[in-house]
Parts: structure tokens; C-alpha cells; sequence
């Protein structure tokens, strides 16, 4: 046999019309899964409709991409060089958000290399972990039940707010003291955490009939609070 022929490079195999269907078809399902797991899992204020539907479209175009490349070294490279001109200007809000980017890609790397039980497997138990995590609220870090903020009027007597403070809270850290512009007022922020069976309302009710006492805020802060 003659050593050119030998070590020339295998042919790309055209995919047939049921292959492509099929490949397709898991794409989709296994991109709604991933995009659901999501959703259910999303905390915060950032959730956005866009994204979670750039994960199923991800994962289908992820799959067409395989499907073109197939073993094909120079269609990788050309592709390569396509889209690299593509240049995305969205930032994430949320570092959890770029795990489910891979998971799409992933995915549809899996259907469209005709890997359906690697790809069902991997869908199954990331969103599996998923959601165990998001129930159990793991690696959230409890420094506080409600971060407190008010403007005190320095020309009146702390000691009033701060017996205030102590009656309700079982405890309570200064975090961070603004002055305003002119130096009259101080806005002032504390680390509580309310005594048992204290509600919220009653701190508020309490510091906000007091003289000089103004703009009273309180953030629950069981998860991230940036004050």
C-alpha cells in the first residue's frame, strides 16, 4: 500500500437526515432541561429571560457546530477562525451563570456527536446537583439577619438609638458611618441580628419615632448584602 494513501486523513462521513433529526432533537430537549434547572435554581435579582434562552440556543448551535466539524480537522480550524470575529459584550452578573454557559456547550457537544447517554447522564446529574444545592442553600455564609441603616441628626443624643438598638437586637456591629454633605447628619450602618421572636417592624416602628432618627432601612442579609 502506498505510505501517502495510508496516512492520508479519513474522509468526513455525511451525517444521515435521522441522525441530524435525532441529534437535533436532544439538543433541544436537553438545552429546555438545562435552562429549566436554571430557572428553579436562580437566586437574587438578576434573572434574565435573555440568558436563559441563550442557553437553549447554545446547546442547539453547539450541536449543529459538532455536526459540521465532525472529524473533519480543517472544517474545526475554519471554524475556528469564523467565530472568532464574534465578540460578546454582555457581562455576567452571576459567576453560578457561566457553569450552566458550559453545561450548554457541553451538551450540545454530546448531541451532536451522537453521544445521547453521555449527554442525558451529564444533564441528569448536574442538574440533580443543581437543585440539591440550591435546596439545601449550600456554601451560603449567615454573618447576619438584617443589615440596619438610618441618618442620626448629630445634634441630638445617641444614647437613645442605641437603647433602641439593644432592646430589639441580640447582638450589633457598626459596619459604616457616611457623613452628609454639610456635617449635620451622620448615615450610619449596623450588622444586627434580632432577639427571638423580635420582628423587623418593631426595630423600624422603634428607631423611627425617635428624634433625629431618619430614613430607617432594614436589608435582610442571609445571603449576599453589598452595603
Amino acid at each position: 500500500m502506498d505510505p501517502i494513501t495510508q496516512n492520508a486523513p479519513t474522509p468526513p462521513v455525511e451525517l444521515g437526515l435521522f441522525e441530524i433529526s435525532t441529534n437535533l432533537a436532544l439538543s433541544i430537549v436537553l438545552g429546555l432541561v438545562v435552562a429549566m434547572v436554571y430557572r428553579q435554581t436562580h437566586k437574587g435579582l438578576s434573572y434574565s429571560q435573555s440568558f436563559t434562552l441563550t442557553i437553549v440556543f447554545v446547546t442547539v448551535i453547539v450541536a449543529i457546530v459538532m455536526m459540521v466539524i465532525e472529524n473533519s480537522i480543517a472544517r474545526a480550524f475554519a471554524l475556528v477562525g469564523a467565530l472568532s470575529i464574534i465578540r460578546f459584550r454582555t457581562v455576567v452578573k452571576d459567576t453560578k451563570d457561566t457553569a450552566f454557559v458550559f453545561l450548554g456547550l457541553a451538551v450540545g457537544m454530546a448531541a451532536g456527536t451522537s453521544n445521547y447517554l453521555l449527554g442525558g447522564l451529564g444533564t441528569a446529574v448536574v442538574g440533580i446537583l443543581a437543585i440539591v444545592l440550591h435546596r439545601t442553600n449550600f456554601g451560603a455564609l449567615y454573618k447576619s439577619e438584617f443589615i440596619l441603616r438610618f441618618r442620626y441628626d448629630k445634634d441630638t443624643d445617641s444614647a437613645a438609638y442605641l437603647a433602641a438598638i439593644q432592646q430589639n437586637a441580640r447582638r450589633s456591629n457598626m459596619l459604616h458611618i457616611e457623613p452628609s454633605g454639610d456635617g449635620s447628619s451622620l448615615l450610619l450602618t449596623y450588622d444586627i441580628e434580632l432577639m427571638e421572636g423580635q420582628a423587623a417592624e418593631e426595630l423600624a416602628s422603634a428607631l423611627g419615632v425617635l428624634k433625629g432618627i431618619s430614613e430607617v432601612t432594614l436589608i435582610a442579609s442571609k445571603n449576599d448584602v453589598d452595603y
